[in-house]
């Protein structure tokens, strides 16, 4: 494996340019080119509070509480409001589709009778769910997946070890899936990466110590991530530890610099919540979250969250109904290429990272009165460990030496993806009770009737299958065309080996 510390190898040890740009284009457009329902409780009452901004310059969703369990009422009699009950982030991000569709369209949902049965107010929603979404989740999800593609190739030295970690984590999991909604947990999970990829690539050599870029990147990710979703600072915490452990032997004045950078940039991506809350509720220090109603495990702890709970933790990984690895199995590969990462000295310090990370994002959940995600497809409160446990799929790679054993972890990595292709085509909210959501519902139940969600069935009438065959068709010679430059890379990086 490469140094991290040699500034002169890291600059010869990045993710190929030209396989970044297919790989930002495949994830992005397979992330956006799936639909999801507008009206799921946790998606609608976000895009409501984008609406309300929008048209009103106010957060209440009086007229569209009906329609989603998820939300917080504040006052009594008529003095009664609903708002949404979730941090503000991803409303936030949704805010410029809502205004530009608003804008071009000239609708207002003013003009849409607030019915749940209502076709036309499922289509209003649909657009800008879908026009937030690109601009938002699929953004971060994509660009994560090109950060992890360098930072898997920088560790390693070999872009399709890059390129193997990259692919498992974002087609190769439930973060695909969840990066077609309005949900926080796709984006945080992106937002955790890009800090880390920011610290580690700013912490390379000389050079990259004084360049401001990495600092202000760091802090703006961690920053939005809690904005996005307030539990997010535990694993942020970790990461800014580890930060300090990375530049605890640069020189004082350029630490101090360093830090200040970050904290100053976390703390401008914090405002948002404070200028929602102040619009919403007239004050900073109210979060919607006080006034939740409907879920009384919510009043357990701190919000829900609690201690962990064993049974909890196997359902998150191994059960059945949730289990992470029996809809990301390549991520066990991911759990052996850690330890490698662990056992190279050179990279010891980024494995145990992405162990802390990991552990913090199960516990978190396995803490949580209602871990199981509610409808849900995986356990949707672990999507940020996923990035973190896909970082050992390049270690992992580049320690295969036999043909054999390459083609089986490709092997792996082809039926994760498949999986997940059949689950973002159908439905990422399976029925809570459901004992095997992704076998009985997802494949038997839709895919295998042609029940597909793509945005041309969705939105222009196309056959489902005719936009799925579509998808298919750019998506397999774009991935074909990264392979190719892929190998082009391998060659070159053998080529200098050899010099």
């Amino acid at each position: 494996m490469i140094t991290p510390g040699s500034s002169s190898t890291i600059e010869t040890a990045r993710g190929p340019h030209g396989v970044a740009l297919l790989l930002f284009a495949l994830v992005w457009l397979s992330c956006v080119w799936f639909g999801s329902n507008a009206l799921n409780p946790n998606t609608a009452t976000r895009l409501f509070a984008a609406i309300a901004l929008v048209e009103h310059g106010d957060a209440r969703i009086d007229r569209y509480q009906s329609l989603t369990i998820d939300k917080a009422q504040f006052g009594n009699g008529a003095a009664r409001h609903y708002y949404m009950d979730k941090a503000p982030g991803m409303t936030g991000m949704a805010v410029p589709a809502v205004w530009a569709v608003n804008a071009v369209s000239g609708a207002r949902s003013q003009d849409e009778v607030i019915d749940i049965a209502n076709p036309r107010l499922r289509a209003f929603l649909g657009v800008r769910l879908s026009l937030a979404v690109a601009g938002s989740a699929a953004l971060l999800t994509a660009f994560a997946a090109v950060l992890l593609l360098d930072l898997g190739t920088g560790i390693t030295g070999s872009p399709a070890a890059g390129l193997f970690a990259a692919l498992g984590y974002a087609l190769g999991s439930v973060a695909w899936g969840w990066s077609t909604t309005l949900f926080g947990h796709a984006p945080v999970a992106a937002l955790l990466l890009i800090a880390t990829w920011a610290i580690w690539r700013g912490t390379s050599g000389p050079r990259a110590l004084g360049r401001w870029r990495y600092p202000v990147m760091a802090g703006l990710a961690l920053g939005w991530a809690a904005a996005i979703e307030f539990q997010a600072a535990l694993a942020g915490l970790a990461i800014g530890v580890w930060a300090l452990w990375r530049t605890r032997r640069t020189a004082g004045p350029v630490r101090n610099r360093l830090y200040a950078a970050a904290l100053l940039s976390a703390s401008v991506a914090l405002l948002p919540v404070l200028a929602y809350n102040e619009i919403a509720f007239g004050t900073p220090f109210v979060l919607g979250y006080q006034g939740v109603v409907g879920f009384q495990g919510m009043n357990e702890g701190l919000f829900g969250l609690t201690y962990p709970k064993p049974v909890a933790l196997w359902e998150i990984l191994f059960g059945l109904r949730r289990g992470l690895f029996w809809v990301a199995p390549v991520l066990l590969l991911g759990v052996v290429g850690l330890v490698r990462l662990i056992r190279t000295p050179a990279t010891r310090d980024l494995g145990w990272l992405a162990v802390a990370v990991v552990t913090i994002a199960l516990l978190v959940n396995a803490s949580y009165h209602y871990w199981d995600g509610g409808a849900s497809v995986g356990p949707r409160h672990a999507v940020p460990a996923i990035p973190f446990l896909a970082l050992g799929l390049a270690p992992l790679w580049a320690s295969l030496e036999h043909r054999r054993a390459r083609l089986a972890a490709i092997g792996v990595l082809a039926l994760s993806s498949a999986i997940n292709l059949i689950v973002v085509s159908t439905d990422i909210f399976a029925p809570e009770a459901m004992l095997t959501p992704v076998l009985t519902r997802n494949f038997s139940g839709m895919f295998l009737h042609g029940k597909l969600d793509t945005v041309l069935n969705l939105y222009a009438g196309w056959a489902p299958w005719f936009g799925f065959a579509l998808y298919l068709d750019i998506a397999v010679p774009l991935l074909g065309l990264m392979l190719w430059q892929t190998r082009r890379a391998e060659r070159r990086v053998r080529a200098q080996g050899r010099a």
